[in-house]
Order: structure tokens, then C-alpha cells, then sequence
């Protein structure tokens, strides 16, 4: 059979490193082909080669034979190459037909348009109500208009960046019946994920990438989710340990937490309750969009309360600021690192300054200590395994997956009483996520209080003590996360559970 996709040679630098050396491979027709690799393997530099965002500066590529050089995303589109973004691209006000419009060359009418989302997406048991305003819809149903708006276009290459980071296990299977009816109507997908048992589940070959250069291929079919890791990092894979502890004293309690929400699409959160103590990982899983980043700004000052609805050791904290909160010792990362956990245009150094002057002495009588502030940045560089030229490297510069190691390691290293932290591994690598995991169990081990929120449950179940879901801003009764199954707790983060929204000691 000939390739779809044969990708020659592909080369591409930027100052300070090279993001893909001499990369070659093949992608078959129908054949869903993952691409693997650490945080800052060359893989969103690959694909946005193949997509037409970034010119390569040497080798060449074929689509179905023929040479293909898009000049930009719309030149790859033309081509049938079509790409579902890890960060979604929609309008919030407007409704599922407008936000797919927006994204064809020549729509047609609005009433066409509508049915013919309906057809396609019922062909590809992905239901969506064209009518309906995208503000109001849970993550997984915005990712179907993301998908829907690629199926419209008839791609013969469809590439997919982190897909199911955002959806429950029930529509994980939904997705995965859905790509692979793409692929038997001979549809080739290019699957970008860390996640590699869905990798085994779902894909016919890898290409495995380290450093920019293809490294190894296989069918991940025939390895274990360990050996693909390994593969990846070079070296065998150190799952994380978590040491017996025995609990303090409670160290924050929420009581009936109720926040109304800070913009027309947020969510409310609804008479929340829970105790974490002293050395106590509390996991907190929930489908995007059902109150997560309300909670975490709640608990980290950015949004107030009334003074006794959070308590830490007793004392009422709801009414604090961010900074009065950071000195008693409550620090937070929230999801979005880039632009909310970490300043784009700024260095390190200067990121590094934003939330740990107060907690390590950076700022004296108004006067910045840059030298200090500069060792504490290599200091997270060097204890996180940071990939980057050195400290004085602007945030952006940095891959997603490095740039997480660097926020986290930025709350880990101030020794929080409590830490908040909301998808400490998204779009981590199988190595760093278990550092990333290691650093939050360590912490707790030392005698910190630990909230963690995630979407991913395999983490949940790996580093909580208890586990509670949000759903529509309301939050179950936390249980011990020993016994729990992946399919009760996907049924909860869906809210299809029985349990009462009550006070738990914990």
C-alpha cells in the first residue's frame, strides 16, 4: 500500500535548540499512527509543519504521492489535512453552527450548515444541537465541534494533539468509536498523546521521538504502557512511592464555600464542604468547565468569600488576597500555565520573582534581589529537570510539559502548608507527570495539606488519599480513594452518582 504521508528529513530550528533533526516516517492510509515522545521531543513542531504553521528549514514531504509544501494552515486544509487542537479554538457567545462557520472557507447558508452538522455528526455518534450557544456546553461537546468542523472539511489526514485530556471515560470510549470509523473509511490519523494505555487501545504504529530525532517505531499494540515510556525517555520509567504517613491535625477546612461565577459561562459553586489535614492528598476529579477553576481561585485568593466559608488551622482566610495568602504559607498553580501560572514574555527569573517573593525574601523595602531571585529560578531548573538553555529564557520558549515542571516545582519549593494545584500533568510526559507526582506525595509526606484537581484519573486514584468530584459546581462527599474504580468515578465526575453534597471530616 502506498502512504498517505511520507515525511523526508524534516528539519527545524530555533535559537538554542533543535526541534526536529532529520525526521522521517510514513502514515498509512486508514492507519492510526501516534506520535510519542517527551516534552519537548519535536512532536507540536512536527505536526505544525505537516498543518502548515511552521516552515521547515530542510527536507520535504509527500500527500498521496505528490509533493506537499502548504504555506499555511488553510493550503493544508485544501490538501484534506485537518487538525484538532490540544487548546480549543471556539466563541463562547456564539452558538455551535457560527463557531463552525467561522472555520470554512465558504460556508453555506446557516440553515444547510445546521443540517448538515446534525447529519455528520450523528453519522459519527457525535451528536450536537447546532443551535446551541457554546458557552453552554460541557468540554467533551465542545470538542465534538472541533471535530465536526474537521469531518465537514472530508480530511483524508486528520491530526489530533492531546484529545481526551479533557473527557470523562465514558466519552473517551465515545471518541475512540468515532475515530476509529474514520479510520475503516480510510481516514489516516496522526494521534498526539501521553497517555498511553489509550495509545495501546487505540493506535496501529508509533513513532516514538527523543530530542528531535525519530528514536524507534513499533505497534504499540505489542509493548506494555512501561515499555512505551521507556522508549520515550531512554531509561527505565520510576513509578512514584508513596510513603506511610500518618495524618495531622485538619490544616484547611471549607465550610458551605459558595462563589458566584466570574464570567457569564462560569460555574457556580454550590455549598462546598471538606476537611484536608495535615500530610493528606485530597483528589478532586470533574469533567472542564464544572467549577475547577472557581474552586481553585477561591482557595488561592484571586476570588473572595465570606471570611469563615475557608478556614486554614481555624483561622478564617475566605476574604484574603492571593499575596497575605502566599505569606501564611497557602500557594496555588492553577491550569492555565501559560498566561495565568507563568507570564509568556518574561523570563524565568522574573516568573520565578511573581509568586515567591514574599515565601523566599526575593523583594526587600520595595528593592528586587535579582541574584537571589535568579538562584531560586536554577534551583527549580535543576531540582525539576527543567529543559531549557537557562533562566533568563522567556517563559513561552519553554515546551508545555517543561513549563509545567517549572510551575510546580516553583509552589513545591516554597514549602506550602497547603497547595493547590489544578492538572499538575497536562500534557506531561510519562516521566515528568511521575516526578510531577512525586513532588506532590513528597510534600505531603513532609506534613503539607495537598489539593489536587484533574481530570486525569489514573493520577487521582495513583497519589489521593480521598477523592471527591465536581460536577455543576457542586462537590460529592470526599471517599477513600482505595476501592474506587475508574467507571464509579467517571460516573460521578458525569454526575450520575447518589451521593449527598454533605460535610466530611476527614
Amino acid at each position: 500500500m502506498t502512504p498517505l504521508l511520507t515525511v523526508e528529513g524534516l528539519t527545524k530550528a530555533y535559537p538554542g535548540v533543535v526541534a526536529n533533526d532529520h525526521v522521517s516516517f510514513d502514515v498509512m492510509p486508514g492507519e492510526v499512527h501516534a506520535l510519542l515522545g517527551e516534552n519537548g521531543a519535536g512532536k507540536s513542531t512536527l505536526v505544525k509543519m505537516i498543518y502548515g504553521l511552521v516552515k521547515p528549514d530542510s527536507g520535504r514531504m509527500t500527500l498521496r504521492g505528490a509533493p506537499f509544501e502548504p504555506a499555511e494552515p488553510r493550503a493544508a486544509r485544501a490538501e484534506g489535512v485537518a487538525m484538532v487542537f490540544q487548546h480549543f479554538s471556539l466563541f463562547e457567545a456564539l452558538n455551535v453552527a457560527e463557531n463552525v462557520a467561522l472555520g470554512m472557507e465558504a460556508p453555506p447558508p446557516q440553515h444547510q450548515l445546521a443540517a448538515r452538522i446534525r447529519e455528520v455528526s450523528e453519522t459519527y455518534g457525535l451528536p450536537l444541537d447546532p443551535g446551541r450557544i457554546v458557552g453552554d456546553l460541557s468540554a467533551g461537546e465542545r470538542q465534538r465541534v472541533e471535530i465536526i468542523r474537521c469531518l465537514l472539511q472530508d480530511p483524508k489526514l486528520l491530526i489530533m494533539d492531546e484529545p481526551t485530556s479533557v473527557l470523562t471515560p465514558q466519552e473517551v470510549g465515545i471518541l475512540f468509536e468515532t475515530l476509529r470509523k474514520l479510520a475503516a473509511e480510510g481516514t489516516a490519523i496522526l494521534y498526539i498523546s501521553h497517555k498511553l494505555e489509550e495509545i495501546r487501545a487505540l493506535c496501529d504504529a508509533a513513532t516514538i521521538l527523543r530530542l528531535g530525532k525519530v528514536v524507534d517505531s513499533c505497534d504499540p499494540r505489542e509493548k506494555s504502557a512501561a515499555e512505551l515510556a521507556e522508549m520515550m525517555v531512554g531509561a527505565k520509567l520510576r513509578r512514584p512511592e508513596r510513603a506511610k504517613r500518618a495524618l495531622g491535625e485538619v490544616v484547611v477546612e471549607l465550610d458551605g464555600l459558595s462563589l458566584p461565577p466570574a464570567s457569564p459561562f462560569g460555574t457556580p459553586l454550590r455549598d462546598i464542604s471538606f476537611r484536608v489535614r495535615a500530610g493528606e492528598v485530597l483528589g478532586i476529579g470533574g469533567v472542564a468547565g464544572n467549577g475547577q477553576d472557581e474552586l481553585l481561585a477561591a482557595l488561592s485568593g484571586e476570588a473572595q468569600t465570606r471570611p469563615e466559608a475557608i478556614r486554614l488551622h481555624g483561622a478564617p482566610i475566605g476574604h484574603l488576597d492571593p499575596n497575605p495568602r502566599r505569606r501564611i504559607a497557602v500557594l496555588a498553580a492553577p491550569e492555565e500555565r501559560l498566561g495565568h501560572a507563568a507570564a509568556p514574555d518574561m523570563s524565568l527569573t522574573e516568573n520565578a520573582l511573581l509568586t515567591a517573593a514574599i515565601r523566599q525574601g526575593l523583594a526587600v523595602n520595595g528593592f528586587l534581589k535579582w541574584p537571589a531571585a535568579r538562584a531560586f529560578a536554577e534551583k527549580i531548573i535543576e531540582t525539576f529537570d527543567v529543559r531549557t538553555p537557562g533562566a533568563g529564557n522567556a517563559a513561552r520558549a519553554l515546551s508545555g510539559g517543561n513549563l509545567q515542571k517549572f510551575v510546580i516545582g516553583r509552589e513545591v519549593l516554597q514549602r506550602p502548608e497547603l497547595l493547590v494545584v489544578n492538572q499538575p500533568t497536562w500534557g506531561v510526559d510519562a516521566a515528568a507527570a511521575a516526578a510531577i507526582r512525586q513532588a506532590l506525595l513528597d510534600l505531603a509526606a513532609s506534613g503539607a495539606a495537598v489539593i489536587v484537581i484533574s481530570q486525569d484519573l489514573d493520577e487521582l486514584l495513583e497519589i489521593s488519599d480521598r477523592f471527591a468530584a465536581l460536577n455543576e459546581g457542586r462537590l460529592t462527599a470526599p471517599r477513600p480513594a482505595d476501592g474506587l474504580t475508574l467507571e464509579e468515578i467517571g460516573l460521578m465526575m458525569g454526575g450520575a452518582h447518589d451521593m449527598e453534597v454533605a460535610h466530611v471530616d476527614g
